[in-house]
């Protein structure tokens, strides 16, 4: 799989497909992700974690035409300046937007030249989500689920999608009601538009969950893993990582951890 004009690349793979074919991949993580990564306190999500940060680099380096272990991941708070929170970025290429997601044994990540956000979500919802519409939906959304033949799978398509506004910097986890994305199709061939955004949705039924993807320019999912041997020692160990912190409020507790 080869980069197609520059255009945002996302991937959404098993655990598994990302880590297996090279365990090694785990040394591209900085310090800093490796500790982490060991903090989780079951191998299965550790590998969520890892399988992620590794995914992103690999989207990365599919877009750039580079080697994965020539990139280090870092991030940048553009409130305070600090590079222990913020959204991710690659160290030295300011012009490469990335976001990057997991949940129990899926992972998703999108690189591209402008903004881009990506979520990721087992289909089956945790019990009580759906009360959290009030704080996620608009009212024309909440409309729309009353009616809807499977009510849970609307709160969830809307649910990945907004997490992606977040992502860009579009809406927050207190402003999601306000985000309407009533008027978006369910289902369609290629990228939707709202204003000025991309909207690419995507059912992964052999993994059972739901992404999206919201980039600035039209975005495209892979279909494989863009697999990169690695050619050089880890990176070095000054980045931080790109985790973004949790929100004790958090309206769906989805228990994953995204970027």
């Amino acid at each position: 799989m080869t980069g197609t004009g520059g255009q945002p690349l996302a991937v959404v793979a098993g655990t598994d497909e990302v880590l297996g074919p090279v365990p090694a991949y785990e040394r591209l993580l900085t310090a800093l992700e490796r500790r982490r990564a060991d903090a989780f306190l079951t191998p299965a999500l550790r590998a969520d974690f890892v399988a992620a940060h590794v995914l992103v680099r690999l989207c990365a380096a599919e877009l750039l035409g580079r080697a994965a272990d020539s990139l280090v991941l870092e991030q940048r708070c553009p409130g305070c300046g600090s590079d222990e929170h913020g959204r991710p970025g690659l160290a030295g290429l300011p012009q490469v937007y990335v976001s990057l997601s997991h949940t129990t044994g899926v992972v998703a990540a999108v690189a591209g030249h402008g903004p881009v956000g990506v979520d990721v979500e087992r289909r089956t919802l945790p019990d009580g989500v759906r009360g959290a519409a009030g704080r996620v939906l608009s009212a024309a959304e909440r409309a729309v689920m009353r009616e809807h033949a499977d009510p849970d799978a609307y709160f969830l398509r809307q649910w990945v999608r907004k997490e992606c506004f977040v992502k860009l910097g579009r809406s927050t986890l207190g402003g999601l009601a306000a985000l309407d994305l009533s008027g978006l199709p369910e289902r369609s061939g290629g990228p939707a538009r709202h204003g000025d955004l991309y909207v690419l949705d995507h059912t992964d039924a052999r993994r059972d969950a739901v992404a999206a993807v919201v980039s600035t320019a039209r975005p495209r999912i892979g279909a494989a893993v863009p697999y990169t041997a690695p050619e050089r020692p880890a990176a070095p160990d000054h980045a931080t990582d790109p985790d973004r912190s949790t929100d004790p409020d958090h309206p769906a507790d989805l228990q994953r951890r995204s970027t």
